[in-house]
């Protein structure tokens, strides 16, 4: 099975990081095929009790893409793992 096309960064409101790091990671997901979801880190005990205050972060498929800031080179290695069909 083929993993989804989202990338969730895990936010709490009112986050400007968290809101930066969508806007940034937005057009990059957007040009390999995917989108971003914004996740309320505090909606899952484990992603509290495992990011807590990291965030903002970029989660693939339970897989941690970046965290904090967007790093665009390595987000952009990253998704080309998963090409486009």
């Amino acid at each position: 099975m083929r993993p989804p096309r989202e990338l969730w960064v895990l936010s709490r409101p009112g986050c400007h990081l968290c809101d930066e790091m969508v806007k940034d990671l937005a057009p990059i997901a957007q040009r390999h095929g995917f989108s971003v979801v914004k996740r309320d880190v505090d909606a899952d005990l484990a992603w509290r009790e495992r990011y807590g205050r990291a965030i903002p972060v970029v989660l693939h498929d339970g897989v941690e893409v970046c965290r904090h800031r967007c790093d665009a080179a390595k987000v952009h290695a990253y998704l080309s793992r998963f090409p486009l069909e």
